[in-house]
């Protein structure tokens, strides 16, 4: 059978070539040099864009976003402490970079709901995800049956309602070992098995 564009396009994405003077080498050097968060024309990755259910259409928009990699910056306490208790070193987020990738553009576009993200590269210092943008409020958007679902949320990205969302909440086990996870983990504090 034959295979579709999208198909190798997501094999390509499974392994990117970064080797000196490749196409992504150079992506990497010109987004060190941009900001934070910068709105894209078009998806770097359509078929995954597409699969996560953004449409080349009005009221979509793409946004790629810079977060640094590792854990959690602390500053050294400069007054009594022995140092394993510092700190310092090995102080992670419960969130995901992504999440934090998805929140910082839901902030900096405060009428546009997160649809989803995905990833598109790292350098030693940074991770980038294109995050996928809707208008709420967009005619376009309010008459297409697909999409008008999203007209109703107001800060999905902020409850943990996208995938990466839903991946951080446990949401993707189901059955026994995951019987508190639903609806949240804090909904069920205090509740013995």
């Amino acid at each position: 059978m034959a295979k579709g564009l999208y198909h190798y396009l997501r094999e390509i994405w499974k392994r990117p070539d970064t080797s000196y003077d490749s196409p992504q080498w150079h992506r990497l050097i010109e987004w060190r040099k941009e900001g934070a968060i910068v709105r894209v024309e078009r998806p770097l990755r359509p078929d995954r864009a597409r699969a996560l259910g953004y449409k080349a259409k009005q009221g979509f928009i793409i946004v790629r976003a810079r977060v640094r990699k590792g854990g959690r910056r602390k500053e050294r306490p400069n007054k009594g402490r022995k140092p394993s208790k510092m700190g310092v070193k090995k102080i992670t987020p419960k969130k995901s970079i992504q999440r934090i990738a998805e929140e910082r553009a839901a902030r900096k576009y405060p009428n546009m709901e997160v649809l989803n993200s995905y990833w598109v590269g790292e350098d030693g210092k940074y991770h980038y995800y294109e995050v996928i943008l809707v208008d709420r409020t967009h005619p376009a958007i309010i008459n297409d049956k697909d999409i008008n679902w999203i007209c109703n949320e107001k800060g999905r990205v902020f409850r943990g309602k996208t995938s990466a969302g839903k991946k951080g909440r446990g949401l993707r086990n189901k059955g026994k070992g995951a019987e508190k996870v639903r609806p949240s983990v804090r909904a069920n504090e205090g509740k013995t098995k």
